[in-house]
């Protein structure tokens, strides 16, 4: 039996573009106690393989992440086989704004040690006992109270293009740098002020909000659903909204729009602009923003080096990369020198 896909990104691609069928881009995500990971994984992979379900989808001993790719044909299908799942009934669905046939090439279900990677040893504190969640009103409320410290929980190359006004933005890299950085700056209020956390689905707020409890802060709140919910409900109760510029996604389409602030800019030449590349050299394949401009001219690349080598032929370019091990220190998510206008 199939537990692996079988057709390369680019052949997935072409068989999305010649279905013509519009696809939905779903979140989710459920703390919860999976006895055999593995057998899960493969429960899931058939099931939703079948349904030409595609995304990057990840199961540990505590729950299940997921980011996904429907065909909207199949949605009443793939939520039926979720309300099956006894633990994932009713689990609240984040689905973006903004969709993209092509948000997701593959369907990649993987076994790991945690969903989230956030350092922690769960076994040190209570991970049940999480901050209250709120809604996008009571949000806005929260966040007008002077009494209130408002804590971006997402990294820095996420809140760069887009984040709440007054918010917290912490220059970190990873969410587990993120909470000693974030306990530091805010120790001396554990009591006097209500801390209120934002992440992109509220995965990170989730487990933050309980360590932060775990650590004496008495008044702690999160938005439930992260910012793709808040902006949904917004929407639909015509409310206020406060979030500036551009949300980071973590699939092809790098973010969606939520305002028209562009309140970050090029890092290459420092114009304004918040659009996310990829260096075209596959040996760097650094994160950064680029303008239409610069791309012209760097050939999408973040250096002369890097434009030299990828305009290499395939062969020569894989040559040189081979017996390099690739690590996040290579493949970094906005951190260079190289790049002169990086806040």
């Amino acid at each position: 039996m199939q537990l692996y896909n079988n057709l390369s990104a680019e052949e997935r691609a072409a068989l999305i573009q010649e279905a013509g069928k519009d696809r939905l881009t779903i979140s989710f995500y459920k703390y919860a106690k999976i006895g055999n990971p593995e057998i899960f994984r493969n429960h899931l992979f058939i099931a939703w393989n079948e349904l030409e379900v595609l995304g990057r989808i990840y199961v540990a001993h505590e729950g299940i992440n997921a980011q996904l790719s429907v065909p909207a044909d199949n949605f009443k299908d793939f939520k039926e086989h979720l309300d099956s799942i006894s633990f994932l009934e009713n689990v609240r669905l984040n689905i973006a704004i903004e969709h993209d046939n092509f948000a997701f090439l593959k369907l990649k279900v993987k076994v790991r040690k945690k969903i989230l990677a956030d350092g922690l040893n769960d076994a040190t504190f209570d991970v049940t006992n999480k901050g209250r969640h709120v809604d996008a009103s009571t949000f806005n409320e929260l966040i007008e109270d002077p009494n209130t410290i408002l804590v971006d929980m997402r990294n820095h190359y996420e809140s760069e293009i887009g984040h709440f006004k007054n918010a917290m933005t912490p220059d970190v890299d990873t969410f587990r740098d993120s909470l000693p950085v974030i306990e530091e700056d805010i120790k001396d209020h554990k009591e006097d002020k209500k801390l209120v956390m934002y992440c992109t689905g509220g995965i990170r707020c989730e487990k933050a909000s309980a360590y932060y409890k775990h650590k004496g802060f008495k008044n702690v709140f999160q938005l439930e659903g992260g910012i793709i919910n808040y902006v949904r409900q917004v929407e639909e109760n015509n409310l206020e909204n406060k979030f500036i510029g551009k949300n980071f996604v973590f699939d092809e389409r790098r973010a969606e729009r939520i305002s028209e602030d562009v309140i970050a800019q090029c890092h290459q030449c420092g114009k304004p602009c918040d659009n996310h590349v990829n260096c075209a050299n596959e040996a760097c394949h650094l994160l950064f923003i680029q303008c239409d401009e610069c791309a012209e001219k760097m050939n999408h690349c973040c250096t002369d080096e890097c434009m030299e080598i990828a305009a290499l032929p395939y062969e020569e370019q894989k040559a040189l990369r081979k017996g390099k091990h690739s690590s996040n220190l290579i493949f970094k998510k906005g951190r260079s020198e190289v790049l002169k206008f990086k806040k």
